[in-house]
């Protein structure tokens, strides 16, 4: 079991930042891969980024390849995601996921999902 919880989602403009952060409990945190996902209304779930066990390989959706970064802190058991130039399109819920395969978390194939935190982008 890997709980995860999801926080930092709200309302911002355009152009503007957000931080998201994914706190998780248990003993085996550093021994995953773990990714962010978002939704948007009527559409299905997409990948938006992943970062392997040691935080030394991360992958982007081109979507926000460039504007998002991911990171990891293992001793702190966190995981973020800082969105800058932020557009319309990316409002969503934003879920983050872990895995033990980097690959397939990245196709969303997953046990262990946080709530899910609300980003809304302004125009």
């Amino acid at each position: 079991q890997v709980p995860l919880l999801e926080s930092g989602g709200g309302l911002v403009q355009a152009g503007g930042s957000l931080r998201l952060s994914c706190t998780a409990s248990g003993r085996t945190f550093s021994t995953y891969a773990m990714g962010w996902f978002r939704q948007a209304p009527g559409k299905d779930r997409e990948f938006v980024a992943i970062i392997n066990w040691s935080g030394e390989s991360t992958d982007y959706a081109d979507s926000v390849k460039g504007r998002f970064t991911i990171s990891r802190d293992n001793a702190k058991m966190t995981m973020s995601l800082q969105m800058n130039e932020v557009k319309a399109e990316d409002t969503a819920v934003y879920y983050c996921a872990a895995g033990l395969a980097f690959y397939r978390l990245r196709r969303g194939d997953s046990n262990y999902w946080g709530q899910g935190t609300q980003v809304t982008v302004s125009s």
